[in-house]
């Protein structure tokens, strides 16, 4: 071949698409944009005037949004469904009976208003809800915090630190208003407070912000069930003892509730102490067998009932109230009390406990109702699922409820015993109405230390997390860092705090991750047209004069630095360093011909080549091409660190390509001027195309018999046409 390395190729007009006389052409590819619908005030007020727009067609349909009952009860088979959701709900309300009157306890509450909660949230949700198996009830977690909340307001009331057992009716000071003793003021809290949180729920369905709860990741949720679980576990151990402690309320409640029960150890009953021992001992290896041949069993058995039944019935006829001083439940009412209306004056300082109650139920509800949805192959609306509990805890308010929310273990229960439909959750409303019509006062010798021993066996579910986190810890640590932040901060400070330190947790390590991606090189797999991480894997060949960079994540101002110090390390170059020491001296335009030193050979830089002495320092690419694959977006301060990057490489002699770039990511470039008024420098639809480029364009400025560079239409056959 002849040696025309020292000729200045003859400009020729190639063939449009053709490289050289003996290569082919590229296909053109050439795409039109859709035309993107304009946010004109006309469609605006067109779409408004048709959301506004009132007729029986749509009067109905928002109907049937709102009441699902009337879209599904009257295709209701009762041949195929209603024996599954008459043995469901049946179960379930037997569950429902003793968790009703324990997680009372834990929201500071007498025994009956578990029963008013779950037995008129059961009736709301089977009307509103769009999830078939979700049952909804009192929660562990949300009684703890109604139960933190109306403490704190009984303190400023003058009854005391709310510690008195169920059943005391002292009176509160006299400040000139009604009387109204201890229990009297607690569940005017509650309600007062559920009414908020409904009110919360309904507004967030309403304006469509389901997407709220994509913000609690499952490991958030997981460390605040877990941190929840273990204040719960604190709180009912008084009760497993039978001491009389007062209830701690905000920062470092956890720990000053074991100090005092250390404190008052001596104090112990030990009527409360046996009983409990040996509930636990009945009730957990029962409850373990339930849960291993669940699949065996037609039904769980119900142990919780029997052991309730069995220690009331032991307490009364062995009198361990009088004979032994243990706590009991007392006197529990019968039917039900006239409606009433949530103290307007306490909303002030309710409206703060009332927030953080209306996300972590709705967030319950919402994961649980998807997920069943999803498993038994129907559709859930998120944003109805919150008008739904929010419709369970703002109209329950009016007959002394506290807020509700859907309960993990019942909801697991109704669905393996065959539940079709919320028919099932109106049979469990019907057994704790049978409950509260007749039954209520036969729980009168109930001892309290067995409600705790219930509450504290339902919290298992909770506590085993903690053997998932080494697993955990294997596939993400800073989803374990969540966990572990969210737990601790909701145990040792409060739930509300934890909740809240967890959420800003979760968000800072997204930002993390985004601010210090994964950034790497890429090389060639053999004889493929595939380019894949050198760091990952081995048998990759590197390009000559070529690197590929690869920044896995979007391009914004908090990582564009970053962008920048690793896109120098990884190249081995930093340009702006480079170009500072050459100083005046010549530097050679992209994909100019060096020589043994670097020195540019032919007339393409910007100043006269330097003497011999003088030679530029080399480099060992002539093209960085940027692969933008997982880059999503990229913000103006972004684009400008790219261009930067451009120009600053474009100073030492090396041309910059970009590859895989979405159409979001072309428009901005477009718009910010990237490709310049003469062509410059596009995007290519894959990295291959880019590599084939700058190789051909590399030839043909070196001058050995190889076509001329492209002229800027015929770089259009290898880019996309922006």
């Amino acid at each position: 071949m002849e040696d025309t390395s020292s000729q200045e190729p003859a400009p020729s007009k190639a063939p449009l698409g053709s490289l050289g006389p003996h290569e082919p052409a590229a296909p053109l590819i050439v795409l039109e944009e859709q035309e993107r619908p304009g946010c004109s005030r006309e469609l605006v007020l067109a779409r408004a005037r048709a959301a506004c727009r009132c007729s029986p067609g749509a009067l109905g349909r928002a109907l049937l949004r709102l009441l699902p009952v009337l879209e599904w009860l009257p295709r209701y088979d009762p041949r195929s469904q209603l024996l599954g959701d008459v043995v469901s709900g049946l179960l379930v309300g037997v569950v429902a009976i003793p968790q009703s009157i324990s997680y009372s306890l834990l929201a500071n509450q007498d025994p009956v208003y578990g029963i008013y909660t779950n037995f008129f949230c059961n009736i709301i949700y089977a009307a509103t809800a769009t999830s078939r198996h979700a049952s909804v009830g009192s929660f562990g977690v949300l009684c703890l915090m109604v139960g933190q909340s109306v403490t704190r307001h009984l303190q400023l009331a003058g009854y005391g630190d709310g510690s008195a057992a169920l059943g005391d009716n002292s009176s509160s000071p006299g400040n000139g208003t009604e009387p109204c003793d201890r229990s009297c003021y607690a569940i005017t809290v509650a309600l007062s407070l559920s009414f908020l949180v409904g009110l919360y729920q309904i507004l967030l369905g309403v304006l469509q912000m389901g997407f709220v709860a994509v913000y609690l990741s499952e490991p958030l949720l997981g460390g605040f069930v877990t941190g929840s679980s273990l204040t719960i576990l604190t709180s009912q151990m008084k009760y497993l003892l039978g001491l009389k402690i007062p209830r701690h309320e905000g920062v470092g409640s956890f720990i000053l509730t074991w100090v005092d029960l250390f404190r008052h150890i001596h104090n112990t009953n030990i009527c409360d102490l046996l009983t409990s021992l040996v509930a636990l001992a009945v009730i957990v290896p029962v409850k373990e067998l339930n849960e291993r041949y669940k699949e065996r069993l037609k039904a769980p058995f119900p142990i919780e009932l029997l052991v309730v039944i069995a220690a009331t019935l032991i307490s009364h006829y062995f009198d361990f109230e009088r004979r032994y001083k243990a706590a009991v439940c007392g006197d529990i009412p019968t039917g039900f009390r006239k409606p009433t209306v949530p103290d307007f004056s306490l909303f002030p300082s309710l409206a703060l406990d009332a927030l953080p109650i209306a996300v972590i139920g709705f967030a319950m509800t919402v994961s649980l109702a998807e997920i069943f949805g999803k498993k038994h192959g129907y559709a859930v609306s998120a944003n109805q699922e919150m008008i739904a509990i929010g419709m369970c805890n703002l109209i329950p308010s009016f007959f002394y409820c506290f807020a509700s929310s859907a309960a993990l273990t019942k909801t697991l229960l109704k669905e393996s015993t065959g539940s079709q439909t919320q028919v099932s959750g109106l049979v469990t409303s019907l057994v704790l109405l049978l409950v509260l019509l007749w039954i209520s006062p036969l729980f009168y010798s109930l001892q309290t230390s067995i409600l705790g021993v219930v509450t504290i066996v339902n919290l298992r579910g909770g506590l085993r997390r903690f053997r998932d986190t080494p697993r955990m810890w294997q596939l993400s640590k800073l989803d374990t860092a969540v966990w572990w932040a969210t737990m601790l901060c909701s145990t040792l400070v409060t739930t509300e705090i934890g909740l809240l330190v967890g959420v800003c947790f979760a968000l800072l390590c997204i930002i993390f991750r985004t601010q210090r991606p994964r950034a790497t090189l890429l090389g060639r797999v053999r004889d493929r047209e595939v380019y894949e991480d050198q760091a990952a894997y081995k048998q990759l060949s590197s390009i000559s004069n070529i690197k590929i960079f690869r920044f896995e994540c979007s391009l914004y101002y908090a990582n564009k630095d970053y962008f920048k110090a690793v896109l120098y390390q990884k190249t081995g170059l930093n340009p702006v360093l480079l170009a500072a020491s050459l100083g005046n001296r010549a530097r050679p335009e992209p994909g100019g011909t060096r020589g043994c030193c670097g020195c540019p050979r032919q007339g393409r830089s910007r100043a006269e080549s330097p003497p011999g002495d003088a030679c530029v320092p080399s480099t060992d690419m002539h093209t960085l091409i940027l692969d933008c694959g997982a880059m999503q977006f990229i913000d103006t301060v972004g684009l400008s660190a790219l261009k930067e990057t451009h120009h600053d490489y474009e100073e030492v002699g090396v041309q910059v390509l970009l590859a895989n770039c979405n159409p979001s990511i072309r428009q901005r470039l477009r718009e910010g001027g990237w490709a310049g008024r003469a062509g410059g420098q596009l995007a290519f639809h894959s990295i291959h195309d880019a590599v084939q480029f700058a190789e051909r364009w590399h030839r043909g400025d070196s001058g050995d018999k190889r076509a001329a560079p492209p002229e800027p239409e015929e770089q259009q056959h290898f880019q996309v046409s922006l």
